[in-house]
Order: structure tokens, then sequence, then C-alpha cells
């Protein structure tokens, strides 16, 4: 038989100290990963609900909670959500070792939460850009259809539908870019709401930022917790709409934007 040539000192030396500096490497990874437990075996949950009571602030589901969430710690959230998601499993008596599909759903619908669909309660309103209204625009400006993704807060069912913005800007009002009524519709909309509040949380939130004569915001949705469970009426939409400042007093501007967004 052939003689096994055994590797020397020096390859052997140098392969220990690569996965000791592996092991540093993945040791200072993970030191920027917020635990899902504080130190003293206190889940995250309860450490960041804390700090939001401690200030006493609001935290229902539509509310935005950034402000009280640390660097690295929505990781950590997800590996919270994802151990008791893993429990709802359990007690929905589905065998994840076994059934190839489900093993590693906890954690899919953990990130899904966390890092999509609720992402809009964890993370800081998306910066906008202002700019002057230098020629004194005062005409109305329509956006949309904006396409938005939510969840009902009753049944955390999925709301899809589509929004539409009217701006009539003053000679003072700040402008944004287009891209921006998106971002911020998104941003508002990715948490577990009723459709009734978001429309009025976006309408106010468009009148601090521009400041205009007047703001509208129209949905048109498909609510899955009717189409899906409880009467499933396929058909049925809710539609709603916002009207402030000119909109609301001048019935030929209102009547002007509703016949423009009922050719889209």
């Amino acid at each position: 038989m052939p003689t096994k040539k055994l590797p020397s000192k020096k390859t052997v030396s140098s392969s220990v100290a690569k996965n000791a500096g592996s092991k540093k490497a993945s040791t200072k990874v993970v030191a920027k990963r917020a635990s899902s437990k504080d130190d003293g075996g206190i889940p995250l949950s309860v450490v960041i609900r804390k700090r939001i009571e401690a200030q006493k602030a609001r935290f229902h589901a539509n509310d935005n909670i950034s402000a009280f969430i640390k660097p690295g710690e929505l990781e950590g959230l997800v590996d919270e959500v994802a151990e008791k998601m893993q429990a709802v499993l359990e007690s929905l008596v589905i065998d994840t070792e076994n059934d190839h599909n489900t093993q590693n759903t906890s954690r899919r619908v953990a990130k899904m939460y966390v890092q999509e669909v609720f992402n809009g309660r964890y993370v800081d309103q998306p910066t906008l850009t202002k700019f002057p209204n230098v020629s004194r625009l005062n005409e109305l400006m329509i956006i949309g259809p904006i396409t938005v993704r939510s969840a009902c807060s009753h049944h955390l069912c999925p709301i899809m539908g589509r929004i539409w913005i009217g701006v009539l800007p003053s000679k003072e009002s700040a402008l944004i870019g287009l891209s921006k009524y998106s971002r911020l519709t998104e941003w508002v909309m990715c948490r577990p709401q009723i459709q009734e509040e978001a429309v009025v949380e976006l309408a106010d939130m468009l009148e601090k930022k521009i400041k205009p004569i007047g703001v509208a915001v129209v949905m048109d949705a498909d609510h899955f917790c009717m189409q899906w469970r409880g009467v499933k009426d396929r058909d049925s939409k809710m539609i709603n709409s916002v009207m402030r400042g000119a909109f609301l007093k001048d019935s030929n501007l209102r009547r002007e934007f509703l016949a423009l967004i009922d050719r889209k």
C-alpha cells in the first residue's frame, strides 16, 4: 500500500490559525446581533415594551415604534417571533419535523412579519426631500393609483388595493418627489390596519409635510377577511376617502378629482 503523506506542522498550524480567525470573525458578527433575550433571560419584546411604557407612548398595531428599537434588535425580534410561531404550529398539530414543507415555516413567517408586511411599525419614516415651490404651482396634482398591501388588525388577513392622492399646493407649499408619495404610503400601510384609519393617517402626514391648500386620499381595496373567511364574498370591496381643506370646501375641485381618478 502507498504510504499516506501526513500534513506538515506548518500546514496544521496554518489551518488551526485560520479556524481560530474564522471563529473570532463569527463571534464578532454574533456580538453585533441582539439576542432574543437580555442578560436576565427577559424576552426582547418585553424589553422593548418596557421602554415604550416608560415613555407613556402608545404601541397599537398601526403605530410606529422605531424610536424604541436599538440597532441589531430587529434580528433578535425575528428569532423570538420564530420561536413563538413554532409553538403556534405545534398547537395546530402540524408535524414540522417530518413535513418538509413546514420545517422552516416559523422563521419564514417571522421574517415576513418583521421585515416585510409589518415593517412600517419597526423602521423610521422614509426621508422626504422637500423642494420650494419656485414656479408657485397652485393647480391640482393627482398621484396614483399606488398599489398598497396591508393586513387587517382583526384577523391579520391581507388587504390589497390602490390609493389615489390629490394635492392642491399653495404658492408657499413644499413639493416632494413623486416616488416619495409611494414610499410614504407603503410605510403607513405596512402595519396591521383598518382601512378607515390608514387613509386618515396618510392624509395627516401629507398635510403636515406639504402644507397644501387641500389634500385628498381615496382608497379602494379587497379585504381577505371577507373574501377568504367569514362571508367569503369574492366581489366585496371597500372604498373610502378623506377630503381636507379646499377638497372639502370646493365641490367643483372635489368633483374634478373624483372624475379624473375614475378614468384610471
